[in-house]
């Protein structure tokens, strides 16, 4: 325990890059195969839970980040970990007030849009390309910005290979691990591969890095829409963007600015902005509604006993 840089850990939870999503429908809201890539997912957060546990660590908080927020299933995760679902406005988009963490692993992430890799996207796929200051950015990038104002540090990342690639080149000294979502061999081996996810996870918590990330600006973003010129038509006129033909440019002295940007670019309009705070529960409890759909479909011998798996 007395090795331990970090007692107190945020896991930032995604699907695309979890042990049981391998294909478009099983990150879908409700698509085929989607409650099963729930029930993994959670399998996959259980495995980094239990050994950040067992290695000492004295708190863990896990943060459900992808569609509405509600695809980890509470059974299947120790009970000792915090789970936070649902998105909150702010202080931190999403997150909402961060928890007392110095240490961020991010697990089952994606490629940035723009890339090649397994159902690549930064917070939407409607943005095709997103290039800051001339290279591709990650979701990993901002939301690691977004939580360095209160201390924490990106230690681990997993994803595809080219995921893993785009963080480690993006974030110094982060510990990655890659899971092959584009290979022949099935079906794919969750027990070995949550086996070696747990040991990375807790090397990465022994790591003496202490830096968190938050690059100096100014920040030049030039957005590709995935629906062309007219698309970014639309949003340029509705937000006051800059456009040069398909491409929208955003200025921002702080990546923390950019990334409000790029969230309302996303997904707001200046109304839903404006009734966000009425709006956003009735998002979440969508969210949660589909969660106990998921469940449902799960069999009845993989809803119990599952946490210590």
């Amino acid at each position: 325990m007395g090795r331990l840089k970090h007692k107190k850990i945020l896991i930032i939870a995604d699907i695309e890059g979890s042990s049981g999503c391998f294909d478009y429908p099983s990150a879908s809201f409700m698509g085929r195969g989607w409650p099963r890539a729930c029930r993994e997912m959670s399998l996959d957060i259980n495995a980094v839970v239990v050994a950040l546990f067992a290695a000492g660590v004295q708190q863990v908080y896990v943060k459900d980040f992808h569609r509405t927020g509600y695809n980890l299933i509470p059974h299947y995760i120790d009970p000792r970990a915090i789970l936070m679902q649902g998105y909150s406005k702010e202080p931190v988009p999403g997150i909402g007030n961060p928890p007392d963490t110095t240490g961020i692993l991010m697990v089952g992430m994606h490629a940035p849009s723009g890339a090649k890799g397994f159902l690549p996207h930064t917070l939407t796929s409607r943005i095709s390309r997103l290039m800051v200051n001339g290279q591709l950015m990650t979701e990993a990038q901002l939301f690691s910005a977004s939580l360095a104002p209160f201390g924490m540090v990106p230690l681990f990342f997993s994803g595809c290979p080219v995921a893993c690639r785009y963080a480690a080149a993006a974030i110094p000294g982060i510990f990655c691990l890659a899971i092959d979502k584009l290979g022949e061999a099935r079906p794919f081996d969750a027990v070995s591969w949550r086996e070696e996810l747990a040991f990375l996870a807790v090397k990465a918590i022994e790591t003496p890095q202490s830096r968190v990330y938050n690059p100096p600006g100014p920040f030049h973003a030039v957005v590709t829409l995935r629906d062309g010129r007219k698309a970014a038509c639309i949003l340029s006129l509705r937000w006051g963007i800059v456009r040069k033909g398909a491409d929208l440019h955003l200025h921002a002295v702080t990546l923390q600015e950019l990334y409000g940007m790029l969230i309302r670019l996303a997904y707001l309009t200046p109304f839903t902005q404006r009734i966000l705070p009425l709006v956003l529960p009735l998002y979440n409890l969508m969210g949660k509604v589909g969660r106990l759909w998921a469940e449902k479909q799960l069999p009845l011998s993989n809803k119990k006993g599952q946490q210590n798996r």
